[in-house]
């Protein structure tokens, strides 16, 4: 998970992981990285041991809670 969170605070991150609600994989490009993130928008801190994990969704433009549990991959986006 540490490792997970650092690429998001360094860049953009490709998330895959199951939608609890439908059980759709849901593929989202996701990151920490305030460069990245409207003005105004912070990031809180992130603790590796939580059962969620909040990230700024680049595709909806929000933030997004993601269960751990749910995630199938991810993978850094070469820019």
């Amino acid at each position: 998970m540490n490792e997970l969170i650092n690429a998001l605070k360094n860049g953009i991150v490709v998330i895959s992981f199951k939608k609890i609600d439908s059980g759709d994989i849901r593929v989202m490009p996701s990151t920490l990285n305030e460069d990245l993130m409207p003005d105004g928008v912070k990031i809180m801190n992130i603790s590796s041991e939580s059962e969620t994990i909040m990230v700024w969704s680049l595709d909806k433009n929000a933030w997004r809670d993601i269960r751990v549990n749910t995630i199938t991959e991810w993978r850094v986006e070469n820019e």
